[in-house]
Order: structure tokens, then sequence, then C-alpha cells
């Protein structure tokens, strides 16, 4: 038996068949069918056929459309603007296995408005702060309110220390360590499973920063994490990904820069380059904003000291 699929464009296509085409090959395995993509380059599409036992091919193309339904749903008309104050009682996200997650701070409760009221926010400040984690958070009351239907979150490959080629495994398991603290900030929000449901539907997309190259996000919200460790033309790169209806998040702590020359950051030279674009914010936190254990704040500032009498 064959059955036929249209996959509309780069985005649909990018969702179904995945990094080098895991979530393609993930299919064939759990349903014991055959898959083939054949693009379509008049309208930048393609059509995949599965193929197999009738009742396997039954439930993959159950699965490819139900996914492909939630990546369709269009996003509500103007609902950033119709929603000044989105957050009853100062609550982000709700989990619905753990506490409700708010601002802990003043800064942090201007940055939330921040994100809410601009498409594209460059955000600095000490490990602790909740730069990636509020972000992540208003991401997903985004995609609860039908605002947006995507998440995306990426981050530099830098090797801080060790080389990525001696480390075990193929390239996925290699980067793999350097994307873990995204997944425990969506994990902690949302629990394993349903983080895993909207993995696999591509609805959440956690990728290495290489991965970025020639697409177009719309539709989403974009978050830039470990921005420090991106060189310039990386920083341009990224930001040109935006499309329409997208917003962008850019979080980095320019104290923990691991590239071998330091001055030649993106995060370092964005804010001279767009600083005067209007419709852009920069936003940065200071060490009182650390939410982290006490001690946290004690050793950065310590680290601080230390590095002032070094210069």
């Amino acid at each position: 038996m064959i059955k036929k699929i249209k996959l509309l464009n780069k985005d649909e296509i990018y969702a179904v068949l995945g990094i080098q085409d895991r979530n393609l090959r993930a299919l064939e395995k759990e349903f014991k069918i055959a898959l083939n993509v054949k693009h379509t380059d008049e309208d930048g599409g393609a059509e995949l056929s599965l193929s197999g036992i009738h009742s396997r091919v039954d439930k993959a193309y159950s699965k490819i459309q139900k996914n492909l339904e939630l990546l369709r749903v269009p996003p509500a008309p103007n609902a950033y603007a119709s929603q000044k104050v989105p957050f009853a009682d100062g609550v982000v996200f709700r989990p619905a296995h753990a506490s409700p997650i708010k601002p802990r701070t003043l800064n942090q409760n201007e940055y939330v408005k921040l994100i809410w009221e601009r498409d594209l926010i460059i955000c600095t400040g000490p490990a602790g702060t909740g730069k990636t984690f509020l972000a992540a958070a208003c991401a997903l009351r985004a995609l609860q309110l039908g605002i947006i239907g995507k998440i995306v979150v990426t981050r530099p490959i830098v090797e801080a220390g060790e080389k990525l080629g001696f480390l075990p495994g193929d390239i996925n398991e290699k980067v793999d360590p350097y994307l873990r603290p995204v997944y425990d900030a969506f994990q902690a929000m949302l629990g394993a499973e349903k983080f895993n449901s909207l993995r696999y539907a591509n609805i959440i997309e956690i990728v290495p920063l290489a991965y970025m190259r020639g697409r177009t996000l719309e539709n989403a919200f974009i978050i830039l994490d470990e921005a420090q460790n991106t060189q310039p033309e990386q920083m341009k790169m990224f930001l040109t990904r935006m499309g329409l209806n997208s917003k962008i998040i850019v979080t980095g702590d320019i104290t923990q820069i691991d590239l071998p020359n330091s001055k030649q950051s993106g995060l370092l030279s964005v804010k001279k380059i767009l600083g005067k674009v209007p419709q852009i914010g920069f936003f940065e936190f200071e060490n009182e904003d650390i939410v982290r254990h006490p001690l946290v704040k004690d050793i950065i500032q310590a680290y601080d000291k230390w590095e002032k009498k070094c210069k």
C-alpha cells in the first residue's frame, strides 16, 4: 500500500524529515515502512510517500498528519497587541506539575514586559539571572495562547576546555551535552513526556546554531542562548533568520566568552551595530538579579573582584 502527503514548505519538510533525516528514519523504524521524499522545486514543497503494510502505513500517515496539523495552526490575529497585560498575578507560565513561574526580581519583571513588547531583544547578564529560562517560559505562554506555532532554541557549539572531536559517539551525540541545559529548562516546565512529544512534532526544536543557516522562521519564538560565543558573522546570520510573526530573544553572559579571541564576540558587537534601531530592545541584568543558590552571587562577585585586580 502507498499513501502520499503533501509538504507545503521548507518548515514542514524540516519538521517531518528532521536534522539529517533523523525523524524520517525514526518513523521508518517505528512503523516498519518505507518513506521517500520527492522535492517539488516550483513551490518549495515536497511529496512524502509512505509504502508498506496497510495498517502500518495508516498509523504512520495519521501520526504525520497530526503533527502537520499542529504546525499549521494559524496564529491569533494581533495576539501580542491584544494582551498588554498577558500575565495575570505575575504568572508567566503555569506548569501542570509544578509551581507557577513568575519573575522574582524587579528587573526580571521588566525583562518579561520587554519580551512581550518587542520582536527582538538582546539580553545580557551573569549566570543565574533567568535570561533564558524566562524567555523559554514566555515562549511556552505564546505557544499556549496560539500566538506562535513553533519554538526554536539554538546555541553555538564552542569548546570550553575540551575538544569536541575527542568526545565519544556520532555528531548528534557529541553536541547533545551542549544542548542539555536547554532540555532541562523545558522539562522542568513541561515534564519529560510533554516535552518529548512537542520535540518529536518539531513544535519545540533545539538545535546547534550551525543548523540555522539558510532557514527562514515564520510564526516562531526563537531563542539564541550562550550568544557570547557567537562570532559577528554568526550573529548576523542568526538575526536574519527572522520571518513574519516571529520573535527573537538573544541571551548571553559577556564575562564567560569561550572564543579564542573574546573581542570577536558577536554579542559584544551587536549593540554597537544595532543600538540605534528603535524597535530592538536591549536589557542587562545585574548580580542582584541572580536567583540560584545564594553562593552563586558570592562566587560571581568574588571572581569580578579578582578579574579587576588581574587587569
